[in-house]
């Protein structure tokens, strides 16, 4: 299953070894490690990249998250909850668009404290003990999240809403009085506009998915290669899944994009 996972550490040392653990753990198939960077937060509160995410598909989820937690656990503990809406607006959509909540950032700030070191990992993992067993040795605390379809469910719910929303002005339209037309007339084409840009994001989410997959799964593939027997099988899973997930993905993307197109059509 396709997670996103952060492990603090007590200091940089730790971190690093906690590091070159995961990579050790991805070398002997026991997980499949994607993208990684580390974050520092000095005796003062402030928060900096030791090491950022890989470019290109197979980091970009994991640098959005890592950009987020700079910006948002520069304050006290309790500042993501408390925080306005307005002020977090874009870092949460820059969140949702890697799959993860808000909350998450969250409880990891509560064990982020000064003088600590987080490691921020997106990984395919089976089971947790692996990864666990390596972190506590350390004196580390790991944090996870399954990777969610947020984006993908917001743009399928939303088509659905805007698709209903123009036939019912439609209908108005047909049986208002002629000075009450134009106005009706306005709200359809506004609702319009909202499914055009609603089907162009479906189906750029719906070219930034398969590139994200076929990066991971080239990884598994390549992982696969150099995998003991005992490993193959596990490895195997995690490839059926990752195109399992991307079909997933790519239905309901697909379903948000018919919706759009239905609602230019009313």
């Amino acid at each position: 299953m396709n997670k996103m996972m952060v492990a603090v550490f007590n200091s940089e040392t730790a971190a690093f070894e906690g590091l070159s653990a995961l990579k050790a753990l991805h070398k002997d198939g026991d997980i499949t490690l994607y993208a990684t960077a580390v974050l520092v937060k000095d005796a003062s509160g402030n928060v900096s990249m030791k090491q950022s995410a890989e470019k290109g598909p197979i980091g970009a989820a994991l640098g959005m998250l890592a950009g987020s937690m700079v910006g948002l656990l520069a304050g006290p503990v309790g500042l993501v909850v408390g925080a306005s809406v307005g002020g977090l607006a874009g870092l949460i959509s820059d969140l949702n668009k890697g799959g993860i909540d808000i909350q998450f950032v969250d409880d990891v700030s509560k064990s982020l404290g000064p003088g600590k070191v987080a490691v921020l990992a997106d990984v395919e993992e089976s089971w947790t003990e692996p990864v666990n067993a390596r972190v506590r040795k350390l004196d580390g605390v790991v944090f996870r999240r399954l990777r969610s379809e947020v984006v993908e469910d917001q743009l399928a719910r939303e088509s659905v809403e805007f698709k209903a929303e123009v036939e019912q002005l439609k209908d108005e339209l047909a049986q208002t009085h002629a000075e009450n037309k134009a106005a009706i007339q306005a709200q359809i084409d506004e609702a319009k506009k909202k499914a055009q840009v609603m089907q162009e994001q479906a189906k750029a989410q719906i070219d930034q998915a398969k590139r994200e997959a076929d990066a991971k799964i080239s990884v598994m593939q390549e992982q696969l290669e150099h995998a003991s027997d005992r490993q193959k099988a596990k490895i195997e899973k995690r490839i059926a899944e990752a195109k399992a997930d991307l079909e997933a993905r790519h239905a309901k993307l697909q379903e948000a994009g018919r919706l759009a197109r239905e609602a230019l059509a009313v």
